[in-house]
C-alpha cells in the first residue's frame, strides 16, 4: 500500500478545519462561511471523531476551556445569536451532538430521517413501532398541539419536571433532535439560570424541507454527504467514516467502494502511527 504523507495531510486539514492562523473564524460572518463551506461541522472538537468544528477554527488546537470568559466562547455567542435566523439549521444531530448543517445540505440529512408523508400523524406510527420513545412523542405531541415552547414550559405541559424525569426528558430531546423532528429556535430567559431553548417542529420552521427532501434517495443523500465528509478531512478509514455518521457499515462501504470506482477517492494508502486502509481524495494527493 502506498503510505500518505502526514505533513501533507496536516498542511490539507490545516486549511479546511481552518487550525491557520490566517485562516481563523473572528466574526460570526466567517463562520457562516465556515459552515456552508464545510456542510456540517461540530460546536466543539468532539474525541475520537473527525470532523472540522468551531472552537477549533476559532482558538486552533486548544482544549475547550472551562472558562466562560474564554474568547474561545464567542462560537456559543454566535450559535445562540443566529438560533432565529435561519442561517444555517442547528441542532444535536451528528453523534447527538451539536451540529450545524449548512442550509442546502439540510435536505441530505432529512431525507435520511425517519420523516416521510404527514408529520402532524406520521409520528403516531412511529411509535406504534417502537421507533419512537414515549418522552419523545410526548413532546412532539406538545409542540404540535402548543406551538413552540421553552424548556421549563415544555416539561410543565407534559408532566416532565422532577428530577427523575431529567434524563427521560433529555434524551427525548434529543433523539427527536437527530430525526429532524424538532430544532432549538430561540433562548427564553426561564429556568433557574434564566437560560433556556425554545423547542420547534422542523417542519413548522423549515416549511419547504420535506418536499425539498423528497426526491433524494438515501443512497444518493449518504453519497453526498460522503464526499463532502472527504473533502472536509482529506483522508480518512471506513471506521472514521462510521463513527461520524453511524450508518451501518455495508451501507459505508458500498459508497466508499463507489466513489473509488468513480475515481472521486483513491484507496488503498496506509498513514504513519494509524491503523486501517486510509480513503483519499484527490484534492490531497494532488499536492503529493
Amino acid at each position: 500500500m502506498p503510505s500518505l504523507d502526514l505533513d501533507l495531510l496536516q498542511t490539507y486539514r490545516a486549511r479546511t478545519f481552518r487550525l491557520r492562523s490566517d485562516l481563523r473564524l473572528r466574526s460570526a460572518k466567517d463562520a457562516l462561511q465556515f459552515v456552508n463551506a464545510r456542510g456540517f461541522v461540530f460546536l466543539w472538537p468532539i474525541k475520537g471523531v473527525l470532523l472540522p468544528n468551531l472552537w477549533t477554527a476559532v482558538v486552533g488546537e486548544r482544549p475547550v476551556a472551562d472558562a466562560h470568559d474564554d474568547p474561545g466562547h464567542v462560537t456559543w455567542e454566535w450559535k445562540d445569536d443566529a438560533l432565529d435566523k435561519r442561517r444555517w439549521y442547528y441542532a444535536k444531530v451528528l453523534r447527538a451532538k451539536a451540529t450545524f448543517i449548512a442550509l442546502d445540505v439540510v435536505p441530505l440529512f432529512y431525507a435520511l430521517s425517519e420523516n416521510f408523508g404527514d408529520p402532524d400523524s406520521d409520528y403516531i406510527q412511529l411509535y406504534r413501532d417502537g421507533l419512537m420513545s414515549q418522552p419523545a412523542k410526548l413532546i412532539y405531541e406538545a409542540l404540535l398541539r402548543e406551538g413552540s415552547l421553552d424548556t421549563v414550559n415544555l416539561r410543565r405541559k407534559i408532566r416532565m419536571t422532577s428530577k427523575a424525569s431529567n434524563s427521560p426528558f433529555e434524551r427525548g430531546l434529543v433523539e427527536l433532535q437527530r430525526d429532524f423532528k424538532i430544532l432549538p429556535v430561540g433562548i427564553a430567559a426561564t429556568g433557574a439560570w434564566r437560560y433556556s431553548f425554545i423547542y420547534e417542529l422542523v417542519h413548522r420552521y423549515y416549511p419547504d424541507l420535506p418536499s425539498q427532501a423528497r426526491p433524494i434517495t438515501r443512497k444518493r443523500a449518504r453519497t453526498r454527504l460522503i464526499h463532502l465528509y472527504f473533502n472536509a478531512v482529506g483522508a480518512a478509514t471506513e471506521t472514521d467514516v462510521r463513527k461520524v455518521f453511524q450508518w451501518k457499515p455495508r451501507q459505508v462501504g458500498q459508497i466508499l467502494e463507489e466513489l473509488v470506482e468513480s475515481d472521486q477517492l483513491k484507496a488503498g494508502y496506509t498513514l504513519a502511527g494509524v491503523a486501517g486502509e486510509h480513503f483519499v481524495t484527490p484534492d490531497l494527493l494532488a499536492g503529493m
